[in-house]
């Protein structure tokens, strides 16, 4: 069973990957795939919030203060469906911040599968804190 299981988390982020391939931001691009039951609820990736423009970085390279990440996106979008993410694994191709963990705790999501750190580790930390599975998966 954890074998079957190594699979689909190696499958889901290389899914969530390429997802990541639809954000405008040139820093880094982040994309998140919310799987419950073996289907994909939700999705999300980093960028502005609808309706705003493409841009995620200033004239500075500095990103927006208004900038979504891709975890927010997933959950945010899950809020407005007839879904639920309790219980469910969040596919994240960069760990957490410490914002988007605080989301991950309060939306009842289950399991956290990360491709790449993140430059600071405090929203892992949370995570774990709060019993939730966290599970690295090099892409």
């Amino acid at each position: 069973m954890h074998d079957k299981q190594t699979l689909l988390d190696k499958r889901y982020m290389r899914m969530a990957r390429i997802w990541a391939e639809n954000s405008y931001c040139k820093r880094r691009q982040v994309g998140a795939l919310l799987v419950k039951d073996k289907m994909i609820i939700s999705d999300g990736y980093n960028g502005t919030p609808s309706g705003f423009e493409n841009n995620c970085e200033d004239d500075n390279n500095v990103s927006k203060p208004y900038v979504l990440h891709a975890e927010a996106n997933a959950i945010t979008k899950i809020a407005r469906s007839n879904n639920s993410s309790e219980g469910a694994t969040l596919y994240v191709t960069a760990s957490p911040c410490i914002e988007c963990a605080k989301l991950i705790i309060q939306s009842g999501i289950k399991r956290v599968v990360y491709g790449e750190n993140y430059r600071i580790m405090d929203g892992l930390e949370l995570l774990k804190r709060a019993d939730i599975e966290v599970v690295f998966v090099e892409i």
